[in-house]
């Protein structure tokens, strides 16, 4: 799978799920690329933005989209490592601010 397929088939799936992508097309084709770096590496698509520990059970709640994103997008506007994000984050309505690593310490 290329980069901009991957693109295509999560904004597919975000669209499904209430969510916008980023904007940003570079920044976007950029998670694309670590997501598929991390698939060929582990074997499944861990976060681009987080450290995965090459077990699949351990990263199970980092595997995109994340256990985290939901309140993330939520509280924020968008998702840690700004992939998924709300209409009103890509219009300029939310201030774009870094959001929180939520994934407990011992997960990292």
């Amino acid at each position: 799978m290329t980069p901009t397929e991957l693109l295509e088939a999560i904004e597919k799936h975000a669209r499904k799920q209430g969510y916008e992508l980023n904007a940003d097309r570079e920044h976007l084709m950029m998670l694309m690329e670590g997501l598929l770096a991390n698939e060929a590496r582990y074997g499944y698509r861990g976060c681009p933005c987080r450290l995965g520990k090459n077990d699949k059970e351990a990263d199970r709640d980092i595997f995109c989209p994340c256990d985290y994103r939901d309140p993330d997008v939520e509280e924020f506007g968008s998702c840690y490592c700004g992939l998924y994000v709300s209409a009103d984050w890509n219009e300029g309505k939310v201030e774009k601010v870094r959001v929180p690593e939520r994934r407990p310490m011992e997960k990292r």
